[in-house]
């Protein structure tokens, strides 16, 4: 079912989020029989209404159909977004204002790639850029764990992390780099700009290439004895934080975050 033309997306959240921000992109939905509660009664007629084809199955078709996953009932078939290259990713960013980034530095974790997924997209970052070669790509696993993240925001997988990186700066972005032995905390950095954070592998941190293209390095300040986060939790309080300065900015700007 997964194939290259499409992919699955489970439970009635990132499912009700397809059918409310891209119902052309959803090609089938499966529902158990069980469920005639009423959010899953409202999702189907949802589906209906926007001419998706509704198949009632069993629950264990359902389970064959999605694997081990909390699906809650509700499994579609979606046609997968197009995946961007660095060309793609320049053109994207020329036609937005304040470009909001996130770029990760050889995340091999398939798990920490979906979740950084769905965290980036939360924030309203605009593109998650993945270098090729010695990283984790976005398959199923990192669909499942991306809860329907990974059908909207955008991927782009670059060949040279670090000459794309020059190419953003070029377009006046500003690379920021996180690091834990930083001199400058997240909190207190400009972040309120075109911005692309840049997160390291996990143990390892950012390459040398990666790091020399740094405008500047953060650190999240810790207050417990663990050294280090997770490179999600990482992401989302980076992100956030960029949101918050936005945010703030926005009121001073008179435009938008």
């Amino acid at each position: 079912m997964a194939d290259g033309k499409r992919h699955l997306v489970y439970g009635l959240h990132a499912v009700g989020a397809v059918i409310e921000r891209a119902p052309e992109r959803l090609l089938e939905l499966w529902m158990a029989v069980p469920r005639q509660d009423a959010r899953a009664t409202s999702l189907k007629e949802r589906a209906q209404a926007a001419g998706i084809r509704v198949q009632t199955v069993s629950g264990e078709s359902l389970a064959k159909l999605a694997g081990e996953v909390a699906h809650q009932g509700a499994v579609a078939a979606v046609r997968p977004l197009k995946g961007w290259d660095e060309h793609d990713l320049l053109a994207a960013i020329s036609e937005i204002d304040r470009p909001l980034l996130l770029v990760l530095d050889g995340v091999t974790d398939p798990h920490n790639l979906g979740a950084c997924l769905r965290t980036a997209e939360a924030a309203g970052a605009h593109a998650v850029v993945i270098p090729k070669d010695r990283a984790a790509s976005v398959d199923g696993v990192v669909r499942k764990v991306a809860a329907g993240a990974a059908e909207f925001v955008p991927v782009a997988t670059v060949t040279n992390l670090a000459r794309v990186l020059d190419m953003l700066k070029g377009r006046g972005v500003w690379v920021v780099g996180t690091d834990g032995e930083a001199p400058e905390t997240l909190y207190g950095a400009d972040l309120d700009r075109p911005l692309a954070l840049v997160l390291g592998a996990e143990g390892d941190g950012m390459r040398r290439l990666t790091r020399e293209r740094c405008d500047f390095l953060v650190r999240i300040p810790m207050a417990g004895q663990v050294e280090s986060l997770n490179v999600s939790v990482a992401a989302g309080i980076a992100l956030f934080e960029a949101r918050r300065q936005r945010a703030i900015g926005l009121t001073k700007r008179g435009g938008n975050a």
